[in-house]
């Protein structure tokens, strides 16, 4: 039987997590933010991320689906982002399993970004639905 340690540990070993600077530095990776609403009100949201509820993640980011967003491809690197890396994580494991190989997440999530003085805007971006 599993636990949730065991099972985040092993969704980390497929994953080349970034750090916030590092994110910060690629210019062309989707991120996708799935905190819930009432965190993005309250501590704000990265500049340039895409808010995607985690109910509809999968639907919305499958390089193949009906439902899924313009403007990438499997090829793009496509960042999670929770509230401290720990949903994301299993949310990028996700992604890579429906085709999206360079799905990862953030290192301490957005209060790490935060922490690390990134630039931000005001919260509550309405997602994608």
């Amino acid at each position: 039987m599993s636990t949730v340690d065991t099972i985040l540990e092993e969704a980390r070993s497929h994953l080349k997590r970034l750090e916030p600077h590092e994110l910060h530095q690629l210019a062309d990776a989707l991120i996708v933010d799935i905190r819930p609403i009432h965190d993005r009100l309250a501590e704000g949201e990265i500049e340039n991320s895409v808010v995607v509820e985690r109910i509809v993640l999968e639907w919305r980011l499958d390089p193949a689906g009906d439902w899924r967003l313009p403007g990438f491809t499997a090829d793009t690197t496509v960042v999670v982002v929770c509230n401290e890396g720990w949903a994301s994580s299993l949310a990028a494991r996700d992604l890579q399993r429906i085709g999206l190989p360079n799905a990862t997440d953030l290192v301490g999530g957005y209060r790490g970004w935060r922490a690390a003085g990134l630039p931000i805007r005001e919260g509550g971006s309405q997602a994608v639905v």
